[in-house]
């Protein structure tokens, strides 16, 4: 009797095992066979403030063409640097990797250091052009809006993949590829590079005027061009730069003194109404407007630039005695401004997303949730430099494994706009940063 009553038990599992419905991958209403990318460092794989192989092969452009590949994207083909290059850096520097560095006090430490002693400059100076292959990566490191119009662009990361000389980047990626598809993260070099210059030189791109010198204007073309013979896309809003690590890795109030320095600087300070303590400190920059000796403690929300010479802030006095130079900070106006003019553009990009009819990234968003943290698959993930995963060791662009969380985010929009089911990356499979 037990034996019938067990075997009958075990009927009525199987028959009420649950059916779960497992949906192919599929291309939903886009058409993925031509796929092309447009963008600038991210969409390009540069990483660890330099171009080379490995990180063109983890960049967003080729991760996204990976999926895509998977619901009937064809072989997509990239500017690919020689595996065995040093990497080359927009001022012809090596790329950085972990590695113990000695500072001035003769401390030994783990730090960003070159690979070798100078960059990969014979890759950026020889043609990888190949008329029987058309490039599907057109992300270019350095690249502003404007950029995508000039006949005369002179940056070597997109002359090394030029056809010929005279050639805009938009005639390039349009009639070499046919596009049916495209991804477009456009926008963060229009007000990085100003930013990293500590709001001193090399000017936003202006919000409207003319097309080839405007933000507005100028992607519109960009996206009329794109989509004019019915390609589909997918384009990303801005994420705030100054929250990346190369603005906030430094503390503000890490000026420590101990008793004679703070005395030092108090004989300086306290008579233009400055004090400083035993302990922690705020350190003093340069602000012409500040008062008539044209100096001041930084304020809170204010930024030290990842760029700051730290020797010279440990062995030569540099934000006490003598104060940051405006190139070295970001103060509260300065962030304000680019603030704004990230809002500015974002509206800018949402607007002409829906004129266009494109998918939309939110990586604004994306980026901002970095800094609270979040677990992927059982691993924490945040902005932190070095230990956080997602950014590299110039604080700015992401590591591989950024560019695959970024690359999820992106086919999350594809699939909710175009109906698709575009598998996602396992993002663990790609690097963060590497420890020696």
């Amino acid at each position: 009797m037990k034996q019938v009553l067990l075997l009958l038990f075990i009927f009525i599992c199987i028959g009420c095992k649950p059916k779960i419905d497992v949906i192919e991958p599929n291309a939903g209403e886009i058409n993925p066979s031509h796929f092309v990318c447009l963008g600038g460092g991210e969409m390009a794989g540069y990483c660890n403030d330099a171009l080379y192989y490995n990180g063109q092969e983890q960049s967003l452009g080729n991760l996204l063409a990976k999926q895509l590949k998977l619901v009937g994207g064809e072989d997509f083909s990239q500017p690919l640097m020689p595996e065995s290059s040093v990497g080359i850096s927009h001022n012809g520097l090596s790329k950085l990797i972990l590695g113990y560095k000695t500072d001035c006090l003769n401390n030994s430490s783990l730090s960003p250091v070159r690979l070798a002693t100078s960059g990969d400059l014979s890759a950026l100076n020889t043609s990888v052009y190949n008329p029987s292959v058309s490039f599907g990566n057109w992300g270019i490191p350095g690249l502003k809006i404007p950029d995508v119009f000039s006949l005369n662009y002179s940056n070597p990361f997109y002359t090394r993949m030029q056809s010929s000389a005279g050639i805009s980047i938009l005639d390039e990626s349009i009639f070499s590829n046919n596009a049916t598809f495209f991804a477009i993260y456009l926008g963060v070099e229009d007000v990085l590079a100003f930013a990293k210059s500590g709001a001193t030189t090399d000017s936003m791109t202006p919000l409207s005027g003319a097309i080839g010198l405007d933000f507005e204007n100028s992607l519109s073309i960009i996206l009329a061009t794109l989509s004019g013979s019915g390609a589909k896309g997918v384009i990303s809003t801005i994420p705030d730069v100054t929250q990346l690590p190369y603005f906030t890795t430094i503390p503000i109030n890490s000026l420590d003194l101990d008793s004679a320095n703070a005395h030092t600087l108090n004989s300086v300070y306290n008579p233009i109404g400055f004090d400083f303590v035993v302990g922690t400190n705020s350190f003093m920059i340069e602000d012409p407007s500040a008062n008539a000796f044209g100096v001041r403690p930084l304020e809170d929300g204010e930024r030290i630039l990842l760029s700051t010479p730290l020797d010279s802030v440990k062995c030569f006095k540099m934000g006490s005695v003598f104060p940051f130079r405006s190139e070295f900070i970001l103060t509260i106006d300065e962030i304000n401004e680019i603030q704004t003019r990230i809002n500015q553009y974002n509206a800018v990009i949402k607007n002409l997303a829906e004129q266009y009819n494109l998918a939309v990234v939110d990586t604004k968003e994306w980026y901002h949730g970095l800094n609270n943290g979040m677990v992927y698959n059982g691993s924490p993930i945040n902005s932190s430099f070095v230990s956080g995963s997602v950014f590299s060791l110039d604080g700015i662009t992401l590591t591989g494994r950024g560019n695959a969380l970024l690359c999820n985010e992106f086919i999350n929009a594809i699939n909710s706009k175009y109906n698709a089911n575009i598998p996602k990356v396992n993002a663990l499979e790609y690097n963060a940063i590497l420890f020696p």
